[in-house]
């Protein structure tokens, strides 16, 4: 990708309004963002000097979580909706490194995502990675297409990272989690994360970044958060903050806290 990425639009993406996936980006350290997403994203950080933390964390627990899934519980299929500019560690190089057979479909909507896409199709001989532009309230597209290159027979592994806020109502983004899981086969994961409403300037922060005519994205309280895995079977140590998720070894203790649970959980 070249610098020019960040100040020349591809057809079809809207510069006037912040783009959350942008916006992380820009957090992240990335180029794939414009003026508009810069400076909302300096408004966010003015008001929560907490969220670049935040985004990286969840970056991290992504990594943490598929080596998990691809190494201790075996899964060799993911299905990773949401997912994002391309970054360092995305899904199929961290699943591709524990076993090269790995096969990933990743699935967005953003325009930018899917100019970007090529550099999530970078798979190895051995494995398959491809990319689907379909929305996360569209599961019959979603399916469809990923079963022309997953085995619905074998465990397949969901990852929604940072994505349910969008979903305003908190029993239709249940809906949605629970018609996706239920498509897949007994032994599948789902590995999610999203951030809580336990901080007052990550709350005024998202309320100001909702007025900027962004679209809206919907913090939720530790037990709607935990909701998400009902009926599922939580892997140790369950619900956390995001940074506390199987932390790696570091000599200068545990990471502090950041204001985003998730877990992974197998479904029965």
């Amino acid at each position: 990708m070249t610098d020019d990425a960040s100040t020349t639009p591809p057809p079809k993406i809207d510069t006037t309004v912040p783009h959350s996936a942008r916006i992380w980006n820009y957090w992240l350290g990335g180029k794939d963002n414009y003026p508009v997403d810069r400076e909302a994203g300096d408004a966010f950080r003015e008001t929560f000097p907490g969220i670049e933390d935040l985004a990286k964390a969840s970056r991290h627990f992504l990594a943490r979580a598929v080596r998990y899934l691809a190494g201790e519980a075996g899964v060799r299929q993911f299905l990773d909706i949401g997912t994002g500019l391309p970054t360092v560690d995305n899904t199929h190089e961290v699943a591709q490194r524990v076993d090269p057979s790995c096969r990933i479909v990743y699935v967005d909507n953003d325009p930018l995502v899917l100019v970007h896409a090529n550099a999530l199709l970078t798979s190895t001989p051995e494995g398959v990675t491809t990319y689907i532009e379909a929305d996360l309230r569209d599961p019959e597209t979603i399916f469809a297409k990923a079963r022309q290159v997953l085995n619905f027979d074998e465990p397949i592994a969901l990852t929604l990272m940072q994505m349910t806020g969008h979903i305003p109502s908190t029993e239709e983004a249940y809906g949605i989690v629970r018609s996706l899981m239920a498509e897949l086969p007994s032994g599948s994961y789902l590995a999610f994360n999203d951030s809580a409403d336990t901080n007052p300037q990550n709350l005024e922060a998202t309320g100001q970044y909702n007025d900027s005519g962004a679209e809206p994205y919907h913090l939720r309280s530790p037990a709607e958060l935990a909701g998400f895995f009902d009926g599922l079977e939580l892997v140790e140590p369950g619900v956390v903050s995001i940074s506390h998720w199987r932390p790696e070894p570091s000599p200068f203790g545990p990471p502090p806290e950041v204001d985003a649970l998730g877990g992974v959980a197998r479904k029965p």
